[in-house]
């Protein structure tokens, strides 16, 4: 600890409490803002505190704090830290618990939806320096971390930009048809098979199984890693995967989930899919399995596959919305192998843009996460410039 700096609990030098209101009492056009369990500021018609305050949710699997200065609600299951004694800036809490925020949930109890305590904030140990050297950090920080976060802002668009570019590439290639080309329903040249469903308490044949968090942003179905399961008896050899077999995301709480794709390569053992997956197998060799696997990833086959999908609240992909895709393609196979390799190549040009800008982004979150760390150690240089 640096001389002249001391340790106090953060019950100490402020006061923490939790709101009164509840979710219902968030409106549309209200005249306050209103914290909750969410990372988005709802808008609220009454205020519970007029004041600086740092705001953390109750609940949840994050707790990054907010800071707020002015009039808002609070929900009864997120805390306000405000009333800061005149040994401590408010500003520099608010950069402290930032740097701190893994402690969070690190103490936070429950199993599924984790939460905290007042104790846990009560008793958080937070390094006090005179309040002279805790104006200099802040302002240092402020300097130091907005130009980060503009850097980092312009990787993340980078990033998004590699991205479009590979979706408008593939886009044109599968809807510029050629004279050799036709347009079947998927239906029409292969069938659809739903995954096995189990239970914990199932005690029969054990297998593996590809499931939804499988997926990812992969192309092939992974051969190693995957989780093996008990089934109720024997497994059904209809419900095994085969080498050209592609599997889609049928239900899924996350719409933007659903008709996302893997394509089997070659399969040296038992391996079948869960039930919140659905095969896709062709019975005709009219269409190249790798081609209709590109196909299916491209936005606008998506964009389709989730408009169609139904349910409340689960969102979910049937076969008859699979049956009835339209899929163009050439009527020569050279042709569709042409266009494979086409589009594996812009693939992988535009992955190597995004591993730049990837690495663009956790470089720049280390250099937040260093600049912090010496901040409140005493390690922080005089300088305000900081490299990006």
């Amino acid at each position: 600890m640096k001389q002249g700096w001391e340790i106090k609990k953060l019950g100490e030098v402020c006061e923490i409490s939790t709101g009164k209101s509840n979710t219902e009492d968030a409106i549309e056009n209200g005249d306050f803002a209103f914290f909750d369990r969410s990372k988005i500021v709802k808008r609220s018609s009454k205020f519970l505190f007029d004041c600086d305050a740092i705001i953390v949710a109750g609940e949840g699997q994050t707790f990054l704090p907010k800071f707020y200065s002015g009039k808002f609600d609070l929900h009864q299951r997120a805390y306000a830290i405000y009333n800061f004694d005149k040994s401590v800036s408010v500003h520099y809490a608010y950069n402290y618990l930032i740097h701190f925020h893994k402690y969070f949930e690190s103490v936070a109890v429950g199993a599924t939806a984790t939460s905290l305590r007042l104790r846990h904030f009560q008793d958080l140990p937070i390094p006090i320096p005179p309040i002279i050297e805790q104006q200099r950090i802040v302002s240092i920080l402020d300097e130091a971390l907005t130009a980060i976060a503009k850097a980092k802002a312009n990787a993340e668009q980078n990033l998004l930009n590699a991205n479009e570019l590979f979706e408008n590439a593939a886009q044109e290639i599968f809807t510029q048809k050629g004279i050799n080309w036709e347009e079947n329903l998927l239906g029409d040249f292969a069938t659809f098979r739903n995954g096995i469903n189990y239970t914990k308490g199932s005690k029969g044949e054990k297998i593996k199984i590809v499931g939804v968090k499988d997926f990812q942003d992969s192309y092939w179905v992974p051969d190693n890693d995957l989780v093996e399961v008990s089934l109720d008896g024997k497994i059904n050899e209809t419900d095994l995967l085969q080498e050209g077999d592609i599997l889609a995301v049928r239900s899924n709480g996350n719409p933007q989930l659903i008709g996302r794709t893997l394509l089997a390569g070659k399969i040296n053992e038992k391996v079948s899919h869960s039930g919140f997956t659905i095969r896709i197998r062709l019975n005709s060799k009219i269409v190249n399995p790798n081609y209709l696997c590109h196909f299916l990833k491209i936005q606008q086959t998506r964009k389709t596959l989730v408009e169609s999908g139904n349910g409340v609240g689960i969102r979910s992909l049937n076969q008859g919305s699979l049956s009835s895709l339209k899929i163009p393609f050439p009527k020569s196979l050279k042709e569709q192998e042409a266009i494979i390799d086409k589009v594996d190549s812009i693939a992988e040009q535009s992955q190597k843009l995004k591993d730049i800008y990837q690495k663009k982004i956790d470089d720049l979150e280390e250099l937040k996460k260093s600049i912090l760390q010496k901040a409140f150690a005493g390690e922080l240089k005089t300088e305000k410039a900081v490299a990006v």
